[in-house]
């Protein structure tokens, strides 16, 4: 019986795929169990279509900060603000700092010392 190398070959990416696909998504599940425990006050990343997203921050009772395409960057002082969004409709939400650095807050200017 001859073996054809490419089968060998399909079999390894097949294997690095899965592996890619499992490192994802337990870092984000990972990610999305610690924003739960998150304090209040923090910028919440939601993840979702603008009008969904929007939908579930007013019904969680948050203050809208920001908002493009995919992301909404919300904030709220209340201890239970990511519970409430998710039971509001969100898809998800995410630390916004920890995400992707999006505090809310105005970008600080560096200088350089001499």
């Amino acid at each position: 019986m001859i073996t054809d190398g490419r089968q060998h070959g399909a079999w390894r990416w097949g294997r690095i795929a899965g592996a890619i696909t499992l490192v994802g998504g337990g870092w984000l599940a990972v990610v999305t169990a610690l924003t739960f425990g998150s304090a209040p006050g923090k910028s919440m990343a939601v993840i979702g279509p603008p009008s969904q997203a929007l939908a579930a921050i007013v019904k969680a009772n948050g203050r809208i900060l920001a908002s493009n395409n995919y992301v909404t960057i919300a904030r709220s002082d209340d201890a239970d603000f990511v519970g409430r969004l998710y039971a509001a409709g969100a898809l998800l939400v995410l630390d916004a700092e920890q995400a992707g650095g999006c505090s809310g807050l105005p970008r600080r200017r560096f200088t350089a010392q001499l």
